[in-house]
């Protein structure tokens, strides 16, 4: 089939992402044409469907340039910041191509010249398509190609290397790669017909694969909705009943139901409130997100690995997943009769909130898409830059965040401690959280480049090289927007100079960014620890200790000896005490 006419410009920005809107208004602020290709209709990515732009910020004054003087102060709401960025890009006159997506590149040797697009619109919901309603619908010829898409698919066109999955601990030598404990254990049956293993595990229960600790698997952290809900009848859209819905498939969650109702302690609303970890999730800041320390919540596990490097079918797949087991989840918590009769009169009350996303019935219109491809570049982010145990001469922005992982399947396994089968989540980490990797930390410009083998005229701010441990800590919205704000006046430099974008000077490169106020090098000294817990020794809250400790929520009430709702330095230093000298204490204390 032949192509379209052929649009031409400096640099061709794919994904109108927070990174890819910056990267875009960067490369025409220095000077370039500049074209945003997006496969939804609508801009912001994450930030416009929940997100808030400094929620990930764990110290703003690490943040400079146009992250800083725009991004930061879009606001709060959803539907302001995609109103708010559509106006700043009309503001810079740049173009938006909706509704298109990567169907190839055109390459000679290392150069793309061309991509060419499909044309699939998006559901009434926001689901993309699983099939083009149109090929060869578009044909973009660039002299820089930037991927700021969440899913790398760009750089996949143009054969470029990538990784997906988790490495086994041994690849970059990172104590916290691969394989990881069993988190969340509980006492569930996990087949079938309880205890006959021969009828089956229940549905979202996977099988444990059984590699050992710190293998490499294919598995990827969890993906959610960033989700509002209201009861307020003006506002909102009921959940609808998913098409095919069979109650058989929501069995774990009633049986979870019965354990919480059973082993909850301190009266109705300290169960009400585990209830709502299950559904609506945890309300982070405003929205409802997933609930770490809940073995049940608001995502579905195990189907992210299928997205990550999927094709459209699949990835669409994916998404309707994320709503059918939404809706389902409600509709079983608000019918099943062991499900407390106040928990089901107030999750049959809720529905999503239709002023936050009227045009997709209330439903997101983005997924919160984590991680994906991970470039293979000159330079691959590892624990140890997340550390701040490497030395880098060619910073172009700094990433601020510890190791956040969501689980990564949710399966049936032993309890290590009585050898009881239960259903567990794994993959679960969240090391130093917001502030604990001592301090900033550079990421190179040989990071968000290709190797030169590879491809000469991409840059990749969002799916940068990093391993998957490292990505963990660098994939927050903040970073992604610095990234992109460098790629974009790398890609200018590269323009100017005619030269590919691994030869791009470093230094003028540098320069140029810090006089658009970009910050590339930590001054300061260490951030103090928020909430305590990874360097002190305390936790100023249950939630703290829970957030930093998931799968441990149990432990806290034994550590709190003063019962105050904190723990103290000298409390958890009496509990290390009393680990030695209890050489068996975690089966000690769950019995108990």
């Amino acid at each position: 089939m032949a192509e379209t006419a052929v649009q031409k410009v400096d640099v061709c920005v794919y994904g109108a992402t927070p990174g890819g809107i910056v990267a875009a208004v960067a490369a025409r602020q220095e000077g370039c044409s500049v074209l945003i290709v997006e496969p939804s209709r609508w801009v912001g990515g994450i930030l416009g469907a929940g997100i808030k732009p400094m929620q990930d910020c764990a110290a703003p004054e690490a943040v400079g340039g146009l992250t800083t003087s725009r991004v930061f102060k879009l606001g709060n709401r959803p539907d302001l910041i995609r109103e708010a960025f559509a106006k700043w890009l009309e503001e810079e006159k740049i173009p938006v191509l909706f509704e298109h997506r990567v169907e190839r590149t055109r390459k000679t040797g290392t150069t793309i010249h061309r991509l060419v697009l499909e044309l699939a619109p998006p559901d009434a919901h926001g689901v993309p398509a699983p099939q083009a309603t149109q090929r060869d619908a578009a044909t973009i010829e660039a002299r820089v190609f930037i991927d700021a898409s969440y899913e790398g698919d760009v750089l996949r066109a143009a054969g470029v290397h990538y990784s997906v999955g988790r490495e086994s601990k041994d690849v970059f030598n990172e104590e916290l790669a691969g394989v990881g404990p069993a988190t969340n254990w509980t006492p569930i049956d996990p087949y079938v017909v309880p205890g006959d293993a021969k009828s089956g595990l229940l549905p979202l229960v996977d099988k444990d694969h059984g590699l050992p600790k710190g293998a490499a698997d294919d598995y990827t952290q969890a993906y959610n909705y960033r989700l509002y809900v209201t009861r307020d009848a003006e506002k909102k859209i009921a959940f609808k009943k998913p098409e095919g819905y069979d109650a058989k498939d929501f069995e774990l969650v009633g049986r979870y139901v019965e354990h919480l109702v059973r082993t909850t302690e301190g009266g109705e609303e300290k169960l009400l409130k585990r209830l709502r970890d299950i559904f609506p999730g945890w309300r982070n800041s405003g929205e409802y997100n997933y609930k770490r320390d809940s073995l049940v919540t608001i995502a579905p596990l195990g189907v992210s690995r299928y997205y990550q490097d999927g094709a459209w079918v699949r990835k669409s797949r994916v998404w309707r997943q994320h709503q059918d087991y939404l809706s389902g989840l409600h509709y079983f918590l608000s019918n099943d009769e062991r499900v407390p009769q106040k928990f089901r009169e107030e999750t049959a009350a809720l529905g999503l909130d239709r002023t936050m996303h009227a045009d997709t019935e209330g439903w997101p219109n983005q997924l919160y898409v984590r991680i994906t491809r991970r470039m293979q570049g000159p330079y691959v982010l590892t624990l140890a830059d997340v550390w701040n145990q490497t030395q880098v001469e060619d910073s172009v922005g700094l990433a601020l965040y510890g190791v956040d992982i969501y689980p990564v399947r949710r399966y049936a396994v032993a309890d290590p401690a009585t050898g009881k089968m239960g259903v567990a989540t794994e993959g679960n980490m969240f090391v130093g959280g917001s502030q604990g990797t001592g301090h900033p930390y550079p990421i190179p410009y040989r990071a968000l480049t290709p190797k030169a083998k590879d491809c000469g005229n991409l840059l990749v701010p969002v799916c940068f090289s990093a391993s998957y441990i490292a990505y963990a800590s660098a994939r927050m919205e903040p970073v992604f927007c610095v990234m992109g704000e460098s790629a974009g006046v790398a890609a200018a430099q590269a323009i100017h100079a005619g030269v590919p974008v691994q030869a791009v000077d470093v230094g003028k490169l540098q320069g140029r960014l810090r006089e658009r106020g970009q910050i590339l090098k930590w001054t300061g000294g260490n951030l103090k620890p928020k909430g305590g817990g990874v360097t002190t020794g305390e936790w100023e809250s249950k939630e703290a200790w829970s957030e930093a400790k998931p799968g441990w929520e149990w432990l806290f009430p034994f550590i709190d000896t003063n019962k105050d709702g904190k723990i103290s330095k000298a409390e958890h230093e009496a509990f290390q005490e009393y680990k030695k000298q209890h050489p068996a204490w975690m089966k000690e204390l769950k019995e108990k």
